[in-house]
């Protein structure tokens, strides 16, 4: 395909019903455990289970040095339905 009237897998995970979703995550530091540090992960991802995250989360448990202290998450629908408002009048146009 030439990319011409191609549609992004970005935009595809948006109809699909995925947002936008950012983690804060506080880990201890593998060599100073008492001292924490943060990382910033943001994905496509589906609430409320977040399959994304929790896959990304239990990698860093099995390969990753650094035991993990705490996860914040943020999620945005990026599609939503459209507003509409009544509205009282009409308008002519000649």
């Amino acid at each position: 395909m030439d990319g011409q009237g191609a549609v992004s897998e970005d935009f595809r995970k948006q109809v699909l019903g995925y947002g936008l979703t950012t983690a804060e995550i506080l880990y201890r530091r593998p060599d100073r455990n008492w001292l924490l540090q943060s990382y910033t992960w943001q994905n496509y991802d589906l609430f409320p289970h977040f399959p994304a995250l929790k896959d990304f989360l239990s990698f860093w448990e099995k390969e990753l040095e650094g035991p993990l202290f705490s996860v914040t998450v943020a999620h945005s629908k990026l599609i939503k339905p459209a507003e509409l408002r009544a509205v009282d009048g009409v308008f002519r146009l000649h």
